[in-house]
C-alpha cells in the first residue's frame, strides 16, 4: 500500500512556527514612524496595529495558513476522487494557527497498488486509475510521481504477461487446428488424405 501526499510543506513565513510571536523589530515589514504618527503619551512606542486580537504578522500567517489549507484539501481531494475504489481515506497533518483553529499542512491518501492476481487486463486498468490518481492534482508531489512510475511498471508488466498469453493461447490454437496439439492425441486421425 503506497500513500499519495501534497507537497511538503514550504515554510510559511519565518514566524509560522507553532506558538512564536514577534516583535516589531524582527518584523520586517515594520517602518519608523514619522513624528506626526507618534502614538500618544505613556502609549508604546512599537505599538502596531491590530485586527480581531491578531498583529500584522499574525494576520498574514493566518492568510497564508488558510491558503495552505486550501491547497492540501483540494490537491488529496484530487487523488482520492480519481483513485476510487483504489484510494483510501484522506489522512491530513494540523498546524494549530494564531487564531487558534487548526489548518491542514499536509496530507496524504493510501492507495492500492496490488496487481490483480491471474487476470493482467484488470491489472492494467487498475494501474491507469492509480496512475491517473497519482497525478491529478494541479502540482503532483515528489511522491505522487513515483507512486505513478510504480503504477506504471505493474502495468507494463502486466502487459507483458496478457501479451504471453494471448501469444500461448494462440499458439494452442493453431495447434488444435493444425492437429498437433492436445486434442489430436484422441486417436482421431485429422489428417486429410490427398489423392493424386
Amino acid at each position: 500500500m503506497n500513500s499519495l501526499s501534497s507537497p511538503p510543506l514550504i515554510p510559511l513565513s519565518p514566524y509560522s512556527q507553532a506558538g512564536s510571536r514577534s516583535n516589531s523589530q524582527s518584523n520586517p515589514q515594520s517602518t519608523p514612524q514619522s513624528s506626526a504618527q507618534t502614538p500618544a503619551a505613556g502609549a508604546s512606542s512599537n505599538a502596531r496595529q491590530e485586527v480581531d486580537g491578531l498583529d500584522e504578522v499574525e494576520l498574514r500567517e493566518l492568510t497564508e495558513l488558510k491558503a495552505r489549507d486550501r491547497e492540501v484539501r483540494a490537491h488529496e481531494a484530487a487523488h482520492q476522487a480519481t483513485g476510487g475504489q483504489h484510494a483510501g481515506a484522506m489522512s491530513l497533518t494540523y498546524q494549530r494557527g494564531p487564531d487558534g483553529a487548526q489548518y491542514a499542512v499536509g496530507g496524504e491518501v493510501s492507495i492500492s497498488m496490488s496487481s490483480v492476481d491471474g487476470n493482467p487486463q484488470a491489472t492494467i486498468e487498475k494501474m491507469r486509475t492509480i496512475r491517473a490518481a497519482a497525478m491529478a492534482p494541479a502540482e503532483p508531489s515528489g511522491q505522487d510521481r513515483a507512486v505513478a512510475a510504480q503504477a506504471m511498471q505493474i502495468m507494463l508488466q502486466a502487459q507483458s504477461e496478457q501479451s504471453s498469453r494471448v501469444g500461448q493461447q494462440a499458439k494452442n490454437t493453431y495447434q488444435g487446428i493444425a492437429g498437433f496439439g492436445p486434442e489430436s492425441a484422441s486417436g482421431v486421425n485429422r489428417l486429410l488424405s490427398i489423392s493424386v
